[in-house]
């Protein structure tokens, strides 16, 4: 069954809620395509070996997280650029793309989303005076070693975390997706023992240890996996298409 894309859009726009948000990017449809949508390929971020997995897949449209047209980048089409547009372009293929509004999200969000693979109860924003702050904060459902979660985290996730390790059991956790590690002093006024990030800073290591909490840095790829999925798979059972996620690792 097919939909044409400009339903797909609509829904996908009104879910997240994405013209409300502000954003580094523009969230929605980056590159047009076909104009019908029957199968749908989802990636963390449109590289160019996403781009040909989908070409292989036969997708009439890709969903990711990390799409196009940052703040600040080179607006010029070439290299690169160049060539992951053409490879859209030569073969009709849509490119739907959202960052902040997929972090944000209540259902399908990736903050949400690692927090149900890792077994965490969310209790509430990370910083509920600030909106902007995308983390959560939320509890276990049995106190931890930071070791025993850091082994949790590398179980599911398929990557070893890195951990810096504090002196108490983990009971509640403040978490961001990504490149979140700079909201660590909001974990440490949550009153949290352990604060997770995708990636680390060099003064996250001083802010943990000073702050005698444990930190993981669980990889910026590896913890934004889950939210694009939920939503292809979102957008295929409320249109009756086909959604394939295609992992393209990445170490970061």
């Amino acid at each position: 069954m097919a939909v044409s894309l400009n339903t797909l859009v609509e829904e996908a726009d009104r879910f997240l809620n994405s013209a409300r948000i502000a954003d580094y990017c523009p969230n929605g449809l980056q590159v047009e395509g076909r104009p019908q949508v029957m199968r749908i390929v989802s990636g963390v971020t449109a590289s160019q070996a996403l781009l040909d997995a989908a070409v292989e897949a036969q997708a009439d449209l890709i969903l990711v997280h990390h799409g196009y047209f940052w703040k600040g980048e080179d607006p010029c089409v070439t290299g690169m650029k160049q060539r992951r547009l053409k490879t859209l372009l030569k073969h009709d293929i849509s490119l739907l793309a959202y960052h902040l509004p997929l972090d944000l999200h209540p259902e399908v969000g990736n903050n949400v989303q690692l927090a149900r693979q890792l077994e965490i109860t969310v209790e509430g924003p990370l910083d509920p005076e600030n909106p902007k702050i995308v983390g959560l904060v939320g509890s276990l459902n049995e106190p931890l070693t930071a070791r025993d979660f850091a082994r949790k985290v590398q179980d599911v996730l398929g990557r070893e975390p890195l951990l810096i390790e504090g002196d108490d059991m983990i009971r509640r956790i403040g978490w961001c997706t990504g490149g979140g590690q700079g909201y660590i002093d909001q974990a440490v006024l949550a009153g949290v023992d352990l604060y997770l990030s995708g990636e680390a800073s060099e003064q996250t290591f001083h802010s943990a240890r000073e702050n005698g909490i444990s930190f993981i840095a669980a990889g910026h790829h590896a913890t934004e996996r889950y939210g694009v999925q939920a939503l292809g798979d979102y957008l295929a059972r409320r249109f009756a298409l086909e959604h394939l996620f295609i992992d393209c690792p990445n170490p970061i």
